[in-house]
């Protein structure tokens, strides 16, 4: 979970897209070209192109990728279904998947034979809409907790795993110019990834944002800030910022994704680890959102080249796939067989791994109606953490529309 989008834009621009998509014929200039849509940075671009050139090969086709931002991507749909141009295969940021599959614009992924099976649950339930899969995640990813190890070990201290031991730890290692904790609370999608942990794990959910469970999860997180463990700056940092704050040594622990491994990797000097997010209290199931971008065939009007593009998802998302793809991006491989694999050769991967598990999909309650509630969610992480209103307050506030 990286970007962040407008969610208001998203929801109206599934609408549009059926709209211009059922007008759309899905013509190709070149009809032994594939033409896919990613949300691909340029490090990681290079590593699915191989795969794409692959698995294109597979099915007798060429491939042409266009990468596009996170954030640019809804409007770059809806421009290339008013030009009858969408694309032969659509990533798309997992919790989009059923608003656009909603609006009708995407085929099922079982007309092609892809069935999610091996995968776990939440990777499923991301993809799905109204009992249909249309979208299927090869490497996903989630938060868990990472840690200067030389730090922890100067203070005597062992990874947290409860709320309580969270609390002591972010105390005790709270020194000058460094903050015990650090985490995103930005008033963006990112806020509430960051938050859902522990709402989830109180037994909270999205459609009750007022009761006593969401109240206490918003309560502790607040009282990091207020009681000096955490930075109040903290509603304006992003996952990026959290990063660079740890691996420059201002907070000694942080909530983060597998996908910051690489730049962990690359700091001199850091010694890191990383556990899985400790729960409210000992024997509690840890519930993390389940991040990733996942694979879908849009309805263009050429059944032969949708056919093409539902072979082509299936080799990319399979095993061997799904473990370069981990490797290069820092994520965790979708099937659980082969995330056991990535498991064994790397602890810190182990870790996000076994948090996968029992991940949920952001969309499994609300369906394409989360984005609201996620709008609801930073809003009360922001009125709580500045000081405007008491989490209960926070909450009532935030969803009072």
């Amino acid at each position: 979970m990286r970007r962040t989008h407008t969610a208001v834009g998203a929801a109206s621009a599934a609408a549009v897209v059926l709209g211009l998509s059922a007008c759309s014929g899905g013509a190709r200039a070149d009809e032994d070209t594939l033409v896919v849509t990613d949300t691909l940075s340029d490090t990681s671009a290079p590593v699915y192109q191989e795969i794409y050139d692959a698995c294109a090969a597979e099915v007798g086709m060429k491939v042409q990728a266009n990468h596009v931002a996170g954030s640019g991507l809804i409007a770059t749909v809806l421009q290339q279904a008013s030009s009858d141009t969408l694309p032969d295969v659509l990533m798309l940021d997992n919790p989009d998947v059923q608003q656009i599959a909603s609006s009708g614009a995407l085929s099922p992924l079982t007309d092609y034979g892809i069935t999610g099976e091996g995968f776990p649950r939440g990777v499923v339930d991301a993809g799905t809409y109204d009992g249909d899969l249309y979208g299927i995640a090869p490497v996903v990813n989630t938060v868990g907790l990472f840690y200067d190890v030389d730090a922890l070990a100067e203070a005597g201290i062992e990874p947290p795993t409860t709320w309580d031991e969270l609390r002591a730890a972010a105390e005790a290692l709270t020194a000058d110019g460094r903050y015990g904790l650090a985490f995103s609370a930005a008033n963006t999608f990112e806020g509430t990834w960051q938050f859902l942990p522990y709402l989830w794990s109180n037994g909270a959910d999205e459609d009750d944002l007022t009761s006593p469970e969401a109240v206490e999860a918003l309560s502790f997180v607040n009282g990091l800030v207020q009681d000096g463990y955490a930075s109040s700056s903290v509603v304006n940092w992003s996952q990026n910022d959290v990063n660079d704050q740890f691996i420059a040594g201002k907070a000694a622990m942080m909530v983060n994704g597998p996908w910051n491994m690489p730049a962990l990797e690359a700091a001199e000097g850091l010694h890191y680890a990383a556990v899985p997010l400790p729960v409210p209290e000992a024997g509690d199931t840890l519930e993390a959102p389940l991040g990733g971008e996942a694979f879908t065939v849009p309805r263009t009007g050429n059944p032969d080249k949708m056919a093409k593009a539902g072979d082509f998802v299936a080799c990319v998302t399979r095993g061997e796939h799904q473990l370069a793809m981990a490797t290069g991006r820092g994520a965790v491989p979708s099937d659980t067989e082969v995330a056991a694999e990535a498991a064994a050769e790397n602890p810190v991967v182990a870790t996000f791994v076994d948090t996968v598990q029992t991940a949920r999909s952001r969309t499994a309650l609300l369906g394409p109606d989360w984005p609201g509630a996620a709008t609801q969610i930073y809003t009360a992480q922001q009125l709580a953490l500045t000081g405007s209103e008491s989490p209960a307050e926070a909450l009532e506030r935030a969803t009072e529309h």
